[in-house]
């Protein structure tokens, strides 16, 4: 199209902030609607309406985002979205859900005569607010192009990974790895610190070597506890990780490494850290090891 399309945001945590920002800044036109509401500052600064429901953001967008914590508060959402009528909207789901949340709402949606599209999006809000967040699109090709625009705002790695459905799958798969990744990093770390390696000197070898990774060289200063920002917190990484585990015990595949993630994730949050970077799951490991 010749213009931009109306973006409506349905969540304005912090990656619906995130994506909110970005848009702004590259020139898209919001509305905003979130459960907790949306301040008039936050709003103002991004030039946005403020929506009083869901039925009037979806009245007064073109393409409809919604960004939430769970596959509840998603459901919660459709479930209002699919009491309104939607012609030519183009509902996508970012949130981090299992891949038959969307699909179950996909006939009523058409029904209304829209279309959807699931588009998480790997990589926390300082990655969405620098474009460089990756994007993972399930639906149909006519709605994957039409989405695009908004996809390249956010991201430089976007990827239509099939149908309905798979660019879930795809993000899940995705976390699966990194959730994994910080896990046998943690018992890496300790096992190097029982043999009179530093902190320091293991992330030295592991940032110049294949067992280095982007993920780490981000949050490298943070474990070292020389950056206390938040990318994403611990028990967000732990409400992933539960989502992930379900989600491939349901296909019959064990996940030791997810389950030993999950083990370590509760013990960070137990000692008072959750709301800390997910990387604070290293770092107090390594503090009480």
């Amino acid at each position: 199209m010749s213009e931009k399309e109306v973006i409506g945001i349905c969540g304005i945590g912090r990656m619906g902030s995130a994506i909110a920002d970005r848009l702004a800044a590259r020139g898209f036109r919001l509305v905003l609607w979130s459960r907790s509401g949306v301040t008039d500052e936050f709003a103002d600064k991004n030039r946005a309406e403020i929506a009083l429901n869901v039925a009037s953001l979806a009245f007064k967008s073109d393409i409809i985002i919604t960004s939430l914590i769970n596959d509840a508060a998603v459901e919660a959402v459709l479930e209002k979205l699919v009491e309104t009528s939607l012609p030519g909207k183009l509902v996508v789901e970012a949130s981090t859900v299992r891949p038959d949340t969307l699909r179950r709402f996909s006939e009523k949606i058409k029904a209304k005569g829209g279309s959807a599209i699931d588009a998480p999006i790997s990589g926390g809000p300082e990655l969405v607010r620098e474009g460089t967040a990756g994007v993972y699109v399930g639906g149909a090709t006519i709605d994957f192009k039409r989405y695009l625009p908004v996809a390249e705002a956010l991201s430089d790695r976007i990827h239509h990974t099939g149908a309905l459905g798979a660019g879930a799958a795809a993000k899940i798969v995705n976390n699966m790895m990194l959730c994994g990744y910080w896990e046998v990093l943690k018992e890496a770390l300790l096992t190097g610190k029982k043999a009179g390696l530093s902190v320091e000197t293991m992330l030295d070898v592991l940032l110049t070597s294949p067992g280095g990774s982007p993920a780490l060289k981000f949050r490298a200063p943070r474990i070292l506890g020389e950056d206390k920002s938040v990318g994403f917190p611990a028990k967000g990484a732990l409400k992933d990780a539960t989502l992930f585990a379900e989600v491939a015990e349901n296909f019959g595949i064990e996940t030791p490494a997810i389950k030993a993630a999950l083990e370590s994730y509760r013990a960070c949050i137990a000692d008072g850290h959750g709301d800390e970077d997910l990387s604070a799951m290293v770092r107090t490991a390594l503090a009480k090891g």
